[in-house]
């Protein structure tokens, strides 16, 4: 077929725009000229974001915004976490004091189209459960009928346990609170029969402020599908690249056995295709997204791949003690799946 001039005109500004070098958008300009990331957080989450006593903050979400910063300004160390609750999260996004949340929240309908924000990858395959005290012998959620349940305003765990229970005939009684920590030393004085909140943040809770952590249950049912995913805001889709590459990079990452031990190594030795790609050896993937070659190599540097992040912060040997589960790869039972870094 014969093409027209028009044609391979056309065919010839797409090939510039393919292999053109992205902008680099207001919000990486921003984060250059300050020289840091500032990243919203959860107030204290023990796993996903919480300072110790001297500032320093750990936990899967938190090491998200690290490795955002590390690929983006070449240090891990250059973030500003600032702590929000859940009511604070998304006007603080919206109105600028953050770049980015990362902070345990649920990807909806509703918060994604309506809020001006862009949620950028699930980084938690999490679901809402129900903790009660052992001394109760209740073993299942159904058994909760007519109980009162402490839960914190401002999140999807509201209207979930309120559909749950409108659905099972329970007339569960919602106690709220404002602050998660109303809600859980509300729990644990016993003015509620039981305390609901996503399993991971359940099991946080337990470990973190129950006297025994042995005397609660975290029943086995999940009532919701909770997708917890860092979010950005709407408008600057160079930066929402930024973040979601990132995390699809550590997710990759971790499938084809680049550890932040071996990252070094495996750049210099390997010849798996997927793998020069993604240490930048042999093509240039860092250029699309307006940052450094070795953008991902940095990120790995400063936080390992996703399972590494994983198994660090909540994982079977830490005192959360979460099981892989759906958060493990696609190929070994899990839903964690990331489009190719190619």
């Amino acid at each position: 077929m014969k093409r027209t001039p028009i044609a391979l005109a056309g065919l010839a500004a797409a090939a510039l725009i393919a292999a053109a070098p992205a902008h680099a958008g207001k919000t990486l300009d921003a984060i250059k000229a300050r020289g840091q990331l500032v990243c919203g957080v959860h107030t204290g989450l023990a796993g996903f974001s919480a300072a110790d006593a001297q500032g320093n903050w750990s936990g899967l979400d938190v090491d998200v915004c690290k490795a955002i910063a590390a690929a983006v300004l070449g240090d891990a160390g250059k973030v500003k976490y600032v702590p929000l609750t859940a009511q604070q999260r998304f006007t603080a996004l919206q109105s600028g004091e953050i770049d980015i949340l990362s902070r345990n929240t649920t990807w909806t309908l509703s918060r994604d189209a309506s809020l001006g924000v862009n949620f950028v990858a699930t980084t938690y395959y999490d679901g809402q459960g129900f903790m009660v005290p052992v001394k109760s012998k209740i073993k299942s959620a159904k058994q909760l009928k007519g109980a009162t349940v402490c839960v914190q305003s401002g999140t999807t765990t509201e209207k979930n346990m309120t559909d749950f229970s409108r659905a099972n005939n329970l007339n569960l009684k919602p106690v709220v609170f404002e602050k998660i920590e109303a809600a859980t030393g509300a729990y644990f004085s016993g003015r509620c029969a039981a305390f609901t909140t996503d399993a991971s943040g359940l099991a946080s809770v337990r470990n973190k402020e129950a006297k025994n952590p042995a005397d609660h249950l975290i029943l086995p049912e999940l009532i919701s599908k909770e997708p917890l995913a860092p979010a950005v805001r709407r408008g600057d889709d160079e930066f929402f690249a930024i973040a979601k590459w990132v995390i699809y990079g550590l997710v990759e990452s971790e499938e084809y056995g680049l550890t932040q031990a071996n990252v070094d190594k495996m750049t210099a030795e390997s010849q798996d295709p997927v793998v020069m790609r993604l240490t930048g050896k042999s093509e240039d993937m860092g250029k699309h997204l307006g940052l450094e070659r070795d953008w991902l190599v940095k990120a790995l540097k400063a936080v390992g791949n996703y399972g590494e992040i994983f198994e660090r912060n909540v994982g079977p040997k830490t005192a959360l003690a979460l099981p892989r589960g759906a958060n493990a790869q696609w190929n070994k039972g899990g839903l964690m799946y990331a489009p190719p870094v190619r």
